[in-house]
């Protein structure tokens, strides 16, 4: 009954400040699109062989996305229209990068190399051509149909402190994970304030000033990969310092994803704890937007995912908020195990049907066409 009631209490206090709107508006941000995190349920079951830990459901069953996965995506998107008669809409946090194993595996892994992501489907295509030829053809009609409109999550989805750190070390689960094409299962215990696949996790903060260039980088490839420049952020794990913040201004980011409450790292396992809203700005020029809904189908919470996140939306429009669902690829990911991709999609359709029937004037947005609905509103 506590935890009921404080989920509550959380529920409405995510709504009460920031911007409103009288719009029902729905919005998808899904985390961890273009990232090769498991390479093939092969890899997995070698993995496990050897003992490699399954710390959660990403490391099991959070792959590439293949052919099939977007196929059923598209047609579960498409079932549904709003007032405007358009489509549901994903808005991928997508990485333009991936690790270039072969290179690595050539060099005997000495160091880190990366490859851009049609590089990486190109490979695919070639080694599981069932799953992945014509998946990054695919990507494209997704995005020239409305149905994805990708933004930037990070160059890659890993730490590059630990990952040399681990590659330097000759740590047994980093070179296993490699040898499978894969980075997962990977211990970060011994590094207090960061994580493995969190990209801008740091100890000291003057390691900021090379993640800098990396930001800059990145969002010139994803610019390359996906065919416009990307204006909205969501770091991996939610994590990035705000000496960063100028960076990403700089090179065309105007909108960062942050939870209600920040613990922001100061260095030195040091926080500092901050309060989000939506519309909130900072004093390098971005506003920030806090997702508001959760909708995570294939989590094992013991709850009906339909009914608990139209509670959430029910909540968000009461208040006068838009609906920004929070979600993850591992969701709709069928490679490993198609029955949890037609759990997640299963769940999906659901859940849409119920937002356009007890909403028949919802509007499905992109994230960045919010944001930008949000400063427009401002002018």
């Amino acid at each position: 009954m506590v935890r009921k009631l404080l989920g509550s209490i959380f529920m409405n206090l995510k709504n009460t400040i920031g911007w409103k709107t009288s719009r029902k508006i729905v919005v998808f941000s899904v985390d961890d699109y273009g990232n090769v995190r498991v390479n093939s349920k092969e890899a997995r079951s070698k993995m496990d062989e050897v003992g490699m830990k399954i710390y959660s459901r990403f490391d099991a069953l959070d792959t590439l996305e293949t052919k099939q996965d977007l196929e059923q995506l598209y047609e579960v998107l498409s079932s549904v229209k709003d007032k405007n008669n358009r489509s549901a809409v994903f808005t991928p946090f997508a990485l333009p990068c991936n690790i270039d194993f072969e290179t690595m595996e050539s060099e005997d892994f000495q160091q880190f190399h990366f490859e851009m992501l049609p590089v990486t489907y190109q490979k695919l295509a070639t080694q599981q051509p069932e799953a992945y030829q014509g998946a990054w053809d695919l990507w494209q009609t997704g995005i020239e149909k409305g149905y994805l409109k990708p933004q930037f999550h990070g160059r890659e989805h890993l730490n590059l402190h630990i990952f040399n750190d681990k590659l330097k070390k000759r740590d047994a689960e980093l070179l296993t994970a490699l040898k499978n094409k894969s980075y997962t299962s990977i211990s970060d215990d011994e590094y207090p304030t960061m994580s493995s696949t969190a990209a801008f996790d740091f100890w000291d903060v003057k390691e900021n000033e090379t993640l800098a260039p990396m930001i800059e980088e990145g969002l010139n490839l994803f610019e390359k990969v996906y065919g416009y420049r990307s204006n909205y952020c969501t770091p991996p794990v939610y994590n990035i310092h705000h000496s960063l913040f100028r960076t990403l201004h700089k090179n065309g980011v105007r909108f960062i994803d942050f939870g209600l409450v920040r613990k922001e790292h100061q260095g030195f396992n040091q926080y500092k704890t901050s309060f989000n809203f939506i519309g909130k700005n900072t004093k390098q020029g971005l506003s920030i937007m806090v997702r508001n809904v959760v909708f995570e189908p294939t989590e094992d919470r013991g709850i009906d995912w339909v009914a608990f996140t139209m509670k959430q939306i029910d909540t968000a429009f009461r208040w006068s908020k838009p609906a920004i669902i929070s979600s993850h690829r591992v969701n709709f990911c069928g490679h490993i195990d198609p029955k949890n991709r037609e759990k997640g999609l299963h769940t999906l359709k659901r859940l849409l049907q119920e937002i356009v029937k007890k909403w028949p004037d919802v509007e499905f947005m992109a994230a960045d066409e919010l944001a930008e609905t949000l400063a427009n509103k401002r002018k």
